[in-house]
């Protein structure tokens, strides 16, 4: 039953993320007469808006009495200031989730329980414990493929659309992740648009990577694109390159997102259910899948990734959306830049076909942009190879790029970290191995994603044949601290490079 009392709003200044916390005085009335203890949920209500949030009880003299306080990001979904009125009251039972407890005793779920909890999460009904809860029992193989597609189907349904009724084939991509550097997307792009087809590549920001295709095109121009804007850019250009959080195409996806970064988990159908969820909701009619194999990359081996492939051309088939899935090499990372900033460098290189850029990213962005190519023209891979490389080479692939950045807000100019550290290889030898896990962590250690700036410039790659004292990669940060950290945890792993002596 609601408290008639009101409490005054008083604005904490904490950043929570997307956690809803709000923090009452553990000798407040309404706490003594509810029975309100610190990780209650809380039902918060103002006008005719109301949240759920987690309590935080704090000493008298943070709070007075009559007041509570309330996060950035719950001031912002109640849409209150300090100094209004609020009502509090136990949170409505959460039914949705007796169906995780049931999937965390070894049950499948089906479509009705999926769906109630992925509108529950999409409401914001689950603290982040109990969103932990439903990605840890989901993790590895234990979604079989009907719950995925009902998992797939349930996160469409939940967001917003964008739909192309001038377009009946609108084309997407997606690479599965686990290769540092490997940055193709917007040389992707910026050849299949320069072709004619219609791409509108909203991307995700960072999870276990240290970067994304979101947080590398943020350092180029502007990817906070309402799904209007999102619409003006592609009928400009016939494409884009926007962040997918931004149009709430799938607000499901990106709270558990969110979670799995915070987790490092990147469980199979959660992982096919976030992929396609996203593209169906982009209105994508056909989308080519890039499966990087390799020992240290996401999916490990052949078999692995053909598990995988099966996967989501079943799940694709079910939900109407066709699916080509393409397995490749990831052995080793590709380009010489990782994280946001050294990333965009090697796009650009590439797009400007300049003489020192990275071919790897070159001949993986351009395989894949001819696979794209033949899906819509059905004229054999070689053709379509021939095409996209003349498109590249020809300059018609980097003016479409920057005519997208144009029409996306203006292109900005790349910032430099302001600390760089060049590490000696420690022997002479051939460098047969480079471990993409270990390598991905010393980059977030030094700052990124979140510090665009932070990353590491690759000065070898596998194959290479390197003297003892001959630069091996440059460190990149923002501070002498995570350069410290960064280098410390090099020093403890510094198996990350292999060489056959």
């Amino acid at each position: 039953m609601a408290s008639q009392q009101p409490l005054t709003v008083v604005n904490m200044g904490i950043d929570t993320h997307q956690e809803l916390v709000v923090y009452m005085r553990e000798d407040c009335h309404i706490c003594l007469a509810e029975g309100f203890n610190a990780s209650s949920r809380l039902a918060i209500k103002h006008d005719h808006k109301e949240i759920i949030a987690t309590l935080n009880v704090t000493a008298g003299q943070i709070l007075n009495r009559g007041q509570i306080g309330l996060s950035k990001i719950a001031l912002q979904r109640l849409n209150v200031q300090a100094g209004d009125q609020v009502l509090v009251k136990h949170a409505p039972v959460v039914h949705s989730l007796s169906a995780v407890r049931k999937k965390i005793f070894g049950k499948s779920l089906n479509d009705d329980e999926l769906r109630s909890i992925i509108s529950d999460i999409s409401s914001h009904r689950y603290s982040d414990i109990e969103i932990s809860s439903f990605l840890s029992v989901c993790a590895g193989d234990r979604l079989n493929t009907n719950e995925i597609i009902s998992l797939t189907k349930a996160m469409v349904e939940c967001g917003g659309h964008l739909i192309w009724p001038n377009h009946p084939r609108v084309f997407d991509k997606h690479c599965i992740g686990g290769l540092p550097g490997n940055r193709t997307t917007p040389i992707v792009v910026s050849i299949v648009s320069a072709a004619g087809l219609i791409i509108p590549k909203t991307s995700s920001r960072a999870i276990t990577s240290p970067a994304g295709t979101a947080d590398t095109m943020e350092c180029l121009t502007h990817v906070n694109l309402e799904l209007a804007d999102i619409q003006r850019v592609v009928a400009d250009t016939g494409a884009c390159l926007a962040w997918g959080g931004a149009v709430n195409l799938s607000p499901a996806d990106d709270l558990l997102i969110r979670i799995e970064k915070a987790l490092n988990l990147d469980g199979e159908g959660q992982l096919i259910a976030s992929v396609l969820s996203k593209k169906i909701a982009a209105g994508s009619t056909d989308v080519l899948i890039d499966i990087p194999v390799g020992e240290t990359a996401k999916v490990r081996s052949k078999a692995q990734a053909q598990h995988l492939l099966e996967l989501f051309n079943e799940v694709a088939k079910a939900c109407n959306i066709n699916v080509k899935c393409v397995i490749t090499d990831g052995s080793k990372p590709i380009g010489q830049g990782i994280g946001p900033v050294e990333e965009a460098r090697d796009i650009l290189a590439v797009l400007n076909c300049e003489i020192e850029a990275p071919q790897d990213l070159r001949e993986r962005a351009l395989f894949l942009a001819a696979h794209l190519i033949d899906m819509a023209q059905h004229k054999g891979f070689d053709s379509a190879l021939e095409q996209a490389t003349k498109l590249l080479n020809s300059g018609q692939a980097v003016r479409k790029f920057k005519q997208i950045l144009s029409a996306q807000g203006g292109i900005k100019s790349l910032t430099q970290a302001k600390y760089a550290h060049t590490e000696l290889s420690e022997c002479s030898g051939k460098l047969i191995a480079i471990d993409n896990r270990k390598l991905a962590r010393l980059t977030r250690l030094a700052g990124a994603p979140e510090n665009p700036e932070a990353g590491l410039r690759l000065c070898a790659n596998v194959g290479d044949i390197l003297s003892a004292e001959q630069p091996l990669f440059t460190l990149l940060t923002q501070s002498l601290g995570e350069q410290e950290y960064a280098l410390n945890y090099y020093a403890h792993n510094n198996d990350i490079f292999t060489f056959e002596v």
